[in-house]
Formats: C-alpha cells, structure tokens, sequence
C-alpha cells in the first residue's frame, strides 16, 4: 500500500483555524466521538504500568477485534488532556476499527491518576513515558510479530518525538513514530499562547488550576500552592513552579529541557513524521521549518487544520484519523 495520502482539504466553513482548534475538544465533539468509541472504551481494560524507578502510570489496553492484530499503536494525549480526550478517542477508535490493539497512556497527573504519584507533573520528565512505552513495546514483541506504532499529540507529540530519540538506546522497537502538532521550542508556544486570542491561554489556565487543586487536596503536607492559584498567566504560573518545585534554576532552563528545536533530533534514528499546520494558533510553523533534516524524519506541513483539528466537515471526523491509519497500515503490510 502506498504511503502517500492527499492533503487535508476542509469542507466548507471549516477553513478557519479557531473554529478547527476549538471545536475538536468542544463539548459537541465529545458527544460524537463518544458514540463513535464507544465499542472501544467498553473493551478497555485499565493497567498500571510501574517503571524501573517506581513511577505508576496508567493506561488503557483495547485488543484487537482481529484473530491477528496488525499491530499495536501507542496513543500519547496533550497537556491536560487524557486518554479520553477527543482527538485521541477518534484516532483510537478508528485504528481499532482496523484492526490494531489500542494502549492509550496517561502522563502523571493526567486523566484519574493524581494520587498515583507524589511529585508533579511536568514536561521534562521523560524517562518515565519512555519506559513505559518500552515496558508496553517490548510486553508485545514477546507475544507478536507485527510491528508497535507510537503516535502523540500536542505536548503528546513533544514526548513522542523525545522517545523516538532515545528509542534505540532503551531497546526500544517502534514501526514508526507520529507526532501531532508538537511543540517544537517551548519557549515560542508559550509567547504564542501570550499574544494570540486570549481563549486559548485562558483554557490552559482553567484546566491547570483544577488539575493542581486536586494534587493539593490528595498531599495536602506536600503542596501548599495558595500563592500559584492567584497567578493569572502561564508564563508566571511556570516559573513559580520551576522554581518551588523543580530542580531546574528558571524557567528558561526548564523550557530548555523538553526543547527538540536546533539540532535536537540530528541524530534521530526510528522512523518519525511530523502533521503540523500552518496555520495551528498554539505551535508556530516557522519552528518546523528550522528543523534538521536527518534521515529518519519526514515533516508534513497541511496548509490548515489549526491545533490538532483537521476535521473535514461538519460531521466531526478527522482527517488525522485517516491519515494514522493508512500510514500505520502501510508498514503493518510491509
């Protein structure tokens, strides 16, 4: 199967990019993809996946409907989503349509694990998504012979490009990885959400402020964060983070550290694509266009689509979904 795909072509009243990043994680959304995954989220079964240094995630494993899966796809959702969050529910559900088994994995602090884990959450922890997804990869190669597929979104991407990176070095087999709308250079999506519409940065707000309330109310004796709550910007909410409970100096030094901008992804070997827009009002495009070009990466620029959207018409769906599934088909045939 050939792996070209023709570009993302929105159907009428779909062009503009707020109306695609806003409406793929609205409410009428939700209630289509609901319908839609519902088969899927019945057949999921909850596991907790412990990592070498005691780290407990949780995550979501869908078996193939298929006497023979034709693989198994990694599923990494963004900042303050979830492995229920719309755009990942959507591309789940199609690529178990098809065949594949599902592991939708939720970062700490993310979805219903907040009291899995004492610390916070934040973007430069790495190692614990990377060896989760090697504990996950490596559980099905021992039992299977196809090919295990890692695709992110947003900050879900930023991860799924950091794993591909150090894939080789944990042993870690991956088909291919997908990356979604990642931030490329934190430091740019930060000054986007600040001098863009204020909605999306209010979003992210609202949505930390709830998720940190109940961290706060689970370890009361670990995190007094009173001052933080009367924050009002993302930047200043960061630092004082960064700087009460992180290791890292400042700010620009932990923005730093989850980066793959420059010459980060030079020496890149597991095979990655990048789906951006151009028009994605949250991760500047002039980011990707600074990338290297190693090998192993191919970067994939759709005219539009805004943040995570592509949806084609009115009807909801994704083109990302279909793009997913006939990549990943294309190299589960080969």
């Amino acid at each position: 199967m050939s792996t070209a795909q023709p570009s993302f072509r929105p159907g009428v009243g779909m062009r503009n990019a707020h109306v695609q990043s806003i409406l793929t994680s609205s409410p009428v959304r939700r209630a289509v993809v609901g319908r839609r995954s519902a088969q899927l989220r019945r057949a999921a079964k909850a596991e907790i996946i412990e990592t070498p240094e005691g780290v407990k995630l949780l995550g979501y494993a869908t078996a193939s409907k298929h006497q023979r899966a034709k693989g198994l796809v990694i599923l990494l959702h963004g900042w303050e989503g979830s492995v229920d969050s719309n755009y990942l529910l959507s591309s789940a559900s199609n690529l178990h349509h098809h065949g594949f088994e599902i592991f939708r994995l939720n970062f700490r602090d993310h979805g219903d694990t907040h009291h899995l884990n004492e610390d916070l959450f934040h973007s430069c922890r790495l190692q614990e998504i990377a060896d989760a997804v090697h504990i996950v990869a490596s559980r099905w190669r021992e039992t299977q012979n196809t090919p295990v597929f890692l695709a992110g979104f947003s900050l879900g991407g930023n991860f799924a490009l950091r794993v591909a990176l150090n894939a080789p070095h944990l042993g870690t087999e991956l088909q291919r990885v997908v990356a979604v709308c990642p931030p490329i250079h934190p430091g740019s999506v930060l000054t986007a959400l600040e001098q863009g519409p204020s909605i999306y940065e209010r979003y992210f707000c609202d949505k930390w402020r709830r998720s940190l309330r109940r961290k706060q109310s689970l370890f009361p004796q670990l995190y007094s964060l009173e001052e933080w709550f009367k924050i009002d910007k993302l930047r200043a909410q960061t630092q004082y983070l960064v700087e009460h409970y992180t290791d890292f100096p400042g700010i620009v030094d932990y923005l730093e550290g989850y980066s793959v901008a420059g010459e980060a992804l030079n020496d890149l070997q597991t095979p990655t694509t990048i789906v951006t827009a151009a028009d994605d009002p949250v991760v500047p495009v002039s980011d990707f266009h600074a990338l290297p070009q190693p090998a192993a990466l191919e970067v994939r620029i759709e005219a539009a689509g805004g943040h995570c959207g592509f949806l084609s018409d009115w009807s909801l769906r994704s083109w990302i979904d279909d793009y997913l599934l006939h990549r990943f088909l294309s190299e589960a045939d080969e």
